[in-house]
């Protein structure tokens, strides 16, 4: 489990791509201090299992399924990606639940400058359309973020300094990707509403 406070600006190191998935070497000095074989790596809002670590990097499988959901597909040599540690048991909750499982991507459309912020939109797909609401919570590239306005077809983020100096969203441009996972807890009210689970019985509705 994450909590979407990225923790280092990554990069990718070497792509090898092997047909129905790619091993990817990324660089990361602080994620991999104390790193191990089978432990978790956030990249980008995807959860990746480190196979090896060396010198400040470490390599990762990336399978066709996470391939296909997420835009780690379109990483290269040089790529920034965000990387997270998982939330160790009794750590502070920074941003919110996130399990590093990507429900989609979506692309940038707009960038907005303040004069200390930074507004960017973002299309949704219709798929998660119902899960996005007005100040609720949404992950963009492993990072927790606010919704500011949720449209039909859209959301829009304000962006503080610190999150443009130190994400992957300082420097993305508009029409590039990102990968984007909803509010887990909306995901299970919903389940739990459509087989009509009564509240506070646990028991279904006859």
């Amino acid at each position: 489990m994450f909590t979407g406070i990225v923790e280092e600006l990554g990069e990718v190191v070497a792509v090898d791509n092997r047909g129905d998935s790619s091993l990817f070497r990324l660089r990361g000095p602080l994620v991999t201090e104390g790193a191990k074989h089978g432990d978790s790596i956030a990249v980008n809002g995807v959860c990746l299992t480190v196979v090896e670590t060396a010198d400040g990097e470490f390599t990762a499988d990336v399978m066709a399924e996470s391939l296909k959901r997420s835009s780690l597909g379109a990483l290269v040599p040089g790529s920034r990606v965000n990387l997270e540690r998982p939330m160790a048991l009794g750590g502070r909750l920074g941003g919110h639940l996130v399990q590093g499982h990507v429900d989609g991507t979506g692309t940038i459309l707009e960038r907005v400058p303040g004069e200390h912020w930074e507004i960017v939109k973002i299309a949704l797909p219709a798929a998660l359309r119902r899960y996005v609401v007005d100040k609720g919570s949404i992950t963009v590239d492993g990072i927790s973020l606010t919704v500011v306005e949720a449209g039909q077809d859209f959301f829009t983020v304000s962006l503080i300094p610190t999150t443009l100096q130190l994400t992957t969203l300082g420097v993305k441009r508009v029409g590039d990707p990102v990968n984007l996972e909803v509010d887990v807890l909306a995901k299970y009210v919903e389940r739990l509403l459509a087989d009509g689970v009564v509240r506070g019985t646990g028991e279904p509705v006859a």
